[in-house]
C-alpha cells in the first residue's frame, strides 16, 4: 500500500461534495446527546413547576380569587399539567430506540407548551386597574434562548416555534381579559406590549444557526476521504471507534482513530510509532482467516491521527456476553475457542503475535446465516516475530504496556521473548473467564495482578464455575496457563485439535441460532 493518505478519493470515482440536504444533517451521536440534554431540561422543568407553587403559597404571592370547580386553583392546575408533560418527555427521550430528530422536534413542542403555561400562570393574578404596564422581557424569552443554545434545531423550525412561544404572553393576557381577571383597556396592544420577547425570537434563531453550523462542521470534519464517520461506537485507551460509511459503495465499516496525543509529544517517537504501525498494519491486512476482523484500509490524517478501517460487526464481544449473560456452557466455550485458534494459527504462521488477546477483543455474533461466529479484533496492534530488537510497536512507543494485566503472559511482564504461545496463555485466561465468569486471579491493582500471573498457580475452572466443566477441558485450560511457554500447547493448531477431542455436549450452528433468536433477535 502507498505511504500517502490511504482513505482518500479515488481519481474519477469520488462523488461530488455532499448535497445541501446532507450538509444540513447533524451526526447521529450529536443528536442523541442533544436529546439526552432535552430530557435533563424537562426533568429540571418538572422540578421547577413543583417548587414554584409551593414557594408561592409560602410567600403569599399567588392569588386564589378564581378557584377551579374541582377545587384546584388555576396556577396549581397548570403546574401539575406541566409536571406530567415534562416527566413524560423525560422518559420518552431516555429510550435509545427513539429517533433523536423526532425527540428534538417534540422538544420544540414542549418549549411552546411551557411558554403557554408560563403565560397562563403569569396572567392568572388579578390585574389592578390603573397599574402601570410596561414592555419587558419575560421568562418565555429566557426559555427560548435556553432551548436554542442547548437543543440543536434548524433556524426555520426555531423561528416558527419561537413565534408561537413569544405569542403565549399576549394570548395569556387576552384569555385573562375574557375571564374578567384583567382589565387593561382597549388602548393597550398586547403584541406591542411583549415586543422584547419577539426580538428575542431573532436572537434564538441566530443562536440556533450557530449551533447547527458547528454541528455540521463536526460532521464535515469526520469525513475522511471516501468514508463518512457516523456515531461513536466505543472509546478506549488507544482511541475511539466510529461507525462509518463508504461514500461510493454505501458499505458500512468501523474506523478506529488513534489520536496524536496517544503517540506522545516527541516527534521522533511519534514518527517511529507511525512507521511501525504502518508495517504491522500491512502485515495484518494480509490475514485472510474468516475469524480475523477484515482490515480495509489504514493511514494517517493531516492532524497526525492514525486510523484504520475495518468491517462493521453484528453482535457483542465476549466480555459483554459474560457480563450480561453469565458463564457459557463448556461445549459453547470450546466452539468459540476453536474459532479463535483458527485466527491465531494463521497469524502465528505469518510471524504475528497479537499480544492483547482478551474477551473485549474477541467478537461473537452473526455473519450472514452463521451464528456464534468469532472475529478476533485489533490485529493492527500486533508484534512481528522477526527477531529484531530496538523497534517499538504503537503501544510501546506511546508508553503503554502491551496487553491487559488480567490476561498478561508472564514473559511479557518480564520483558522476555514472545511468540505464539504468548497468545495461548491469554487465550487460556479468556477460556477461564468464559467458563467461570471470573478472572484467573483477583487483584486490586494492575501490579498485583501481574505479580500473581508471575508467581501464583491458578485454581481449576471447575472449582469456580457454576456450570459443569469436563476434566479434560480443566486440564487444557491450566496447560495454557503454564508459567513457562514450553509447558503450554505448542501451537494454536495443537490447542484446537485438543479442544476438538474433548468429549461432551455438542454445540453447533443449530444451538447457536436458537440462542441468538432468544437473546438478540434484532440485527
Amino acid at each position: 500500500m502507498a505511504d500517502s493518505q490511504l482513505i482518500g478519493p479515488v481519481p474519477g470515482s469520488t462523488p461530488a461534495g455532499p448535497t445541501r440536504r446532507q450538509r444540513r444533517v447533524l451526526p447521529n451521536d450529536l443528536l442523541r446527546e442533544a436529546s439526552s440534554r432535552l430530557g435533563i431540561i424537562s426533568l429540571i422543568g418538572a422540578a421547577l413547576w413543583t417548587v414554584t407553587p409551593v414557594m408561592g403559597h409560602l410567600f403569599g404571592e399567588m392569588s386564589h380569587a378564581h378557584p377551579h370547580r374541582l377545587h384546584f386553583y388555576l396556577p396549581e392546575a397548570i403546574a401539575a399539567g406541566s409536571v406530567l408533560v415534562a416527566v413524560a418527555l423525560f422518559f420518552y427521550s431516555r429510550n435509545r430506540k427513539r429517533d433523536p430528530k423526532l425527540v428534538l422536534d417534540l422538544g420544540l413542542g414542549y418549549m411552546v407548551l411551557t411558554a403557554f403555561a408560563i403565560g397562563q400562570t403569569f396572567h392568572s393574578e388579578a390585574f389592578v386597574a390603573g397599574a402601570s404596564v410596561a414592555p419587558t422581557i419575560s421568562w418565555i424569552g429566557v426559555v427560548m434562548l435556553m432551548f436554542a443554545a442547548i437543543v440543536p434545531t434548524t433556524p426555520g423550525k426555531m423561528l416558527v416555534a419561537g413565534l408561537f412561544a413569544a405569542s403565549m404572553n399576549p394570548l395569556g393576557m387576552l384569555i385573562a381579559k375574557a375571564r374578567g381577571n384583567w382589565d387593561f383597556g382597549p388602548n393597550l396592544n398586547v403584541l406591542v406590549m411583549h415586543y422584547p420577547d419577539y426580538m428575542l425570537v431573532g436572537v434564538a434563531v441566530v443562536i440556533s444557526h450557530v449551533v447547527t453550523r458547528l454541528g455540521r462542521q463536526v460532521a464535515q470534519a469526520r469525513e475522511m476521504g471516501s468514508y463518512r464517520l457516523g456515531e461513536r461506537l466505543a472509546t478506549g485507551g488507544m482511541g475511539e471507534v466510529y461507525k462509518a460509511t463508504h461514500r461510493m459503495l454505501a458499505r458500512a465499516a468501523a474506523i478506529k482513530l488513534i489520536r496524536p496525543e496517544i503517540l506522545g509529544q516527541k516527534t521522533a517517537a511519534a514518527q517511529m510509532a507511525v512507521t511501525r504501525f504502518r508495517r504491522e498494519a500491512e502485515a495484518a491486512a494480509k490475514l485472510r482467516s474468516p475469524h480475523t476482523v477484515e482490515l480495509y484500509d489504514f493511514g494517517l490524517t493531516e492532524d497526525q491521527t492514525v486510523y484504520y478501517v475495518m468491517e462493521l460487526l453484528d453482535g457483542m464481544d465476549l466480555e459483554t456476553l459474560v457480563r450480561t449473560k453469565g458463564p457459557v456452557p463448556a461445549a459453547r466455550a470450546i466452539y468459540i475457542l476453536r474459532q479463535v485458534c483458527e485466527s491465531l494459527e494463521e497469524a502465528h504462521a505469518r510471524g504475528l503475535v497479537h499480544r492483547d488477546i482478551k474477551p473485549a477483543n474477541i467478537h461473537l455474533g452473526r455473519l450472514g446465516l452463521q451464528h456464534d461466529f468469532v472475529k478476533v479484533l485489533d490485529f493492527g496492534l500486533v508484534k512481528l516475530m522477526d527477531g529484531t530488537t530496538g523497534q517499538e510497536s504503537l503501544e510501546t512507543a506511546a508508553g503503554l504496556t502491551p496487553g491487559t494485566p488480567a490476561y498478561l503472559a508472564p514473559e511479557i511482564a518480564v520483558g522476555g521473548a514472545v511468540d505464539g504461545r504468548t497468545d495461548l496463555y491469554a487465550l487460556g485466561c479468556v477460556a477461564y473467564y468464559l467458563l467461570t465468569g471470573q478472572l484467573v486471579f483477583d487483584a486490586s491493582t494492575g501490579i498485583e495482578m501481574i505479580a500473581k500471573h508471575l508467581h501464583e498457580q491458578p485454581v481449576a475452572p471447575s472449582k469456580r464455575s457454576e456450570l459443569p466443566v469436563p476434566a479434560a477441558l480443566d486440564g487444557l485450560v491450566l496447560a495454557c496457563l503454564a508459567k513457562r511457554p514450553d509447558d503450554r500447547p505448542s501451537s494454536a493448531a495443537v490447542l484446537s485439535r485438543s479442544l476438538e477431542a474433548i468429549e461432551g455436549e455438542f454445540w453447533g450452528e443449530e444451538q447457536a441460532m436458537r440462542w441468538w433468536k432468544v437473546n438478540r433477535p434484532e440485527s
